[in-house]
């Protein structure tokens, strides 16, 4: 059975863009180092996996080992990348996401607060992620290393990454002032089409 072959994605900004909260030098390490190694691993680790026609989810659903990390590692940081855009003062959701987030953290503000407590405190390399579940009830939850909430059965909508290489050039040993950049920068369009999906 001949391998599929993941490909490094495509980002959907420039890669200045995101500046000055993520730098143009991250970005090109972040992406195109730290993630093309994800995709050129999974790719060698494929053939006689058993895993070689499977669909990238359903891999980090049903994988173990070195292909379910490099495998989550592609999804986690395709949903990261993807959440983008450049930034906008006083950035906020709207529509059914931000009805959402008001109905289950009681408003805008306490859910950002509860988040960013979650991603600062979460020991070690993860991501702090909002879900949703099969109902559509918004959860937020810590992920270590390359996990991912589909593992849960669940949605993810919005992610954090809080391995120190998505932030150290930038920021050092400043998680916290990382997390907290971010929001001015997060695409709640990109947010509110995973919500609507679900």
């Amino acid at each position: 059975m001949a391998s599929q072959k993941f490909e490094l994605m495509t980002l959907p900004y420039a890669a200045n863009a995101l500046e000055p909260v993520i730098s143009q030098q991250t970005i090109a390490f972040h992406h195109g180092k730290h993630l093309q190694a994800y995709v050129n691993n999974l790719n060698a680790l494929l053939p006689g996996s058993g895993f070689e026609e499977t669909p990238l989810v359903e891999i980090v659903k049903k994988s173990t080992g070195g292909i379910f990390n490099n495998a989550g590692q592609i999804l986690n940081h395709e949903l990261y990348f993807g959440q983008f855009r450049p930034a906008k003062a006083d950035n906020q959701p709207t529509g059914n996401i931000a009805n959402a987030i008001t109905r289950d953290f009681g408003s805008f503000d306490a859910f950002k607060e509860e988040f960013q407590k979650k991603g600062a405190t979460l020991f070690g390399s993860g991501w702090v992620w909002l879900s949703a579940d099969a109902n559509g009830k918004l959860v937020i939850t810590q992920e270590a290393n390359a996990a991912n909430p589909v593992q849960k059965g669940l949605n993810p909508l919005l992610t954090f990454d809080v391995w120190e290489h998505a932030y150290y050039l930038d920021y050092q040993n400043r998680r916290p002032d990382h997390l907290a950049a971010l929001w001015s920068i997060i695409d709640w369009q990109v947010v509110e089409q995973r919500y609507n999906a679900k």
